[in-house]
């Protein structure tokens, strides 16, 4: 057993926010957002209206020169069509990277985002190769890596930092290489 997961026991333990009440969601301290760009695969989510159940999700961001981050969130389904969404993520003031808003074009752009953003890095590996993002309201929650698949090990460190942060984790949908 890991250090963290010790510690997240633990925290469990002590009915951190199990009266019921939304406690704030922490995030990871600092994120570089050059080492963050790049592709990531989508192992698990939170089932959501925008993400068809039959699609494995890859999502690549790019640094664009004002500071901002171009998304490319890439849906592919079983019988290997591809659906893509563009969008541009900005980070939150004083949120250090780890807070962002993340706005895409079309019918989309409809969607109101928060001025606290809709894109909280919550857990983030030393190296930058596996990552957990969610939304303050525990309705979304992302597990992504840098490879199709994620040493188990580390899955099963973010699923239970997940459920011990509020997220439905019995809920997730599964890349079908992950489990």
């Amino acid at each position: 057993m890991t250090f963290r997961f010790a510690l997240l026991s633990i925290l469990g333990l002590l009915g951190l926010g199990s009266h019921g009440e939304a406690r704030p969601l922490p995030t990871v301290r600092g994120v570089d957002l050059k080492r963050y760009s790049g592709k990531w695969f989508e192992i698990a989510r939170l089932p959501n209206a925008f993400q068809k159940q039959n699609e494995r999700a890859i999502a690549e961001y790019l640094p664009s020169v004002d500071g901002s981050m171009v998304v490319r969130n890439t849906g592919i389904s079983d019988d290997g069509k591809t659906r893509i969404a563009i969008g541009r993520a900005t980070v939150v003031p004083g949120s250090d990277g780890s807070r962002l808003r993340v706005k895409f074009s079309g019918l989309a752009s409809l969607v109101p985002v928060s001025k606290d953003g809709n894109y909280w890095i919550i857990a983030l590996d030393a190296d930058y190769r596996s990552a957990m993002v969610g939304t303050p309201d525990r309705k979304f929650l992302w597990i992504l890596s840098r490879d199709p698949v994620l040493d188990p090990p580390t899955l099963e460190e973010y699923v239970a930092k997940a459920r011990l942060l509020g997220f439905s984790t019995e809920a997730l949908k599964w890349d079908l290489g992950n489990r």
